[in-house]
């Protein structure tokens, strides 16, 4: 996996852990919205096979972690909220090109910078939570989302030469650290 350009700061791990509920109803909506973008990418892109495929597991695993994060929040009585803006995913969607292969390749690196990111923030939760179940949960969320970036990077692959593809990352990763450093501290993944 590549390196993300900027680390979150510990402050946001301290937001998440004071309005844990917050940030558990926040990951619900991220995993729903993770699904969707599986299946439109699928639905976009019906002429290549590999992606199919990949994007029909992809949601289907999303959709999972959607299912367990809802699960937890019962456990803690707590329900979902109204899907809401995320201006991460928002900002980085401002990046794609127009062009249908250019277009492409941005919607699998920014999707892969998207994961990346995701891995590293559960990672930073994991790290922080007592030992117990909901520790083991997003240290197991956090090998997924690895495992997602990779993902999306070696699809870019199958259809972008390499030096496309890291010209392009550089300047996306860079454009992504913009992004989060802007971001305000709150209980939320983005």
């Amino acid at each position: 996996m590549f390196e993300l350009r900027f680390a979150t700061p510990a402050s946001w791990v301290e937001a998440v852990l004071a309005d844990f509920d917050a940030f558990l109803i926040d990951h619900a909506a991220a995993e729903k919205k993770a699904s969707g973008m599986a299946v439109s990418m699928l639905s976009h892109y019906p002429d290549r096979p590999e992606l199919v495929s990949a994007m029909i597991d992809l949601a289907i695993e999303e959709l999972a972690h959607f299912r367990e994060v809802i699960k937890v929040m019962a456990k803690r009585g707590i329900h979902q909220g109204p899907d809401s803006k995320d201006a991460y995913v928002n900002n980085l969607r401002k990046l794609h090109r127009r062009g249908t292969d250019v277009y492409m390749l941005d919607r699998l690196l920014i999707a892969g910078i998207i994961e990346a990111r995701g891995c590293e923030r559960f990672g930073l939760v994991a790290q922080a939570l007592p030992e117990g179940e909901l520790k083991s949960f997003y240290k197991a969320i956090t090998e997924s989302e690895a495992r997602h970036s990779d993902l999306f990077t070696d699809l870019a692959a199958k259809y972008f030469s390499q030096d496309v593809i890291k010209a392009r990352l550089d300047e996306l990763l860079d454009a992504e650290a913009e992004i989060v450093k802007a971001l305000p501290i709150v209980a939320a993944l983005h």
